[in-house]
């Protein structure tokens, strides 16, 4: 851990304000869930991701989804990329959602784009270029949205195609479904 060097008193009803700055760099926003751990006189706050908690059937899911499909498979929460697999994964893992795949994410609807059709490719993270083709599905379970699926291509001429669409939009509804 790292001393931030801020000091804050708990109030009455045992609330403590974390600063804004700390918040702003750790993407937190009102209403994030966040998990409490302590370890003898520690406390430690960590942002709640649902999805992280299923760690080797999210990472599953990814390399059957890249095998099935042939594309890389991406699985993420709401903050970045969980697991990646298929050619170039290791560029994807852990690394932060791009602002554009928020935004796709707090629409809670399906994207689709085809480089070679016309179609606006949005990052999966920021800085990530030469995508062609992909298809994002978001994971929602009772009206929340958890995290998405994506399916990506950076051959040129990619498209994808109906099937892998169908693809994703199972392993997202699959993924859910953990949570109901």
């Amino acid at each position: 851990m790292k001393a931030t060097g801020i000091v804050r008193r708990i109030d009455e009803l045992g609330r403590v304000v974390i600063p804004k700055e700390i918040r702003s760099t750790l993407r937190l926003k009102s209403g994030d869930p966040l998990e409490i751990f302590t370890d003898r006189d520690e406390l430690m706050l960590k942002k709640y991701s649902p999805i992280a908690s299923l760690e080797k059937f999210s990472e599953g899911t990814a390399k059957s989804l890249s095998d099935l499909s042939g594309l890389v498979a991406v699985i993420c929460d709401t903050d970045e990329v969980l697991h990646a697999a298929g050619k170039n994964k290791k560029e994807l893992n852990g690394k932060s959602l791009s602002s554009d795949m928020e935004r796709i994410l707090k629409d809670r609807k399906s994207y689709v784009a085809n480089l070679s059709e016309g179609g606006d490719i949005v990052p999966i993270c920021d800085g990530q270029e030469g995508l062609t083709a992909q298809v994002i599905v978001p994971i929602v379970c009772n009206g929340d949205c958890l995290g998405a699926v994506a399916l990506v291509s950076s051959e040129q001429g990619a498209r994808i195609e109906q099937a892998s669409c169908k693809l994703a939009q199972l392993s997202a509804d699959i993924l859910a479904g953990q949570f109901e």
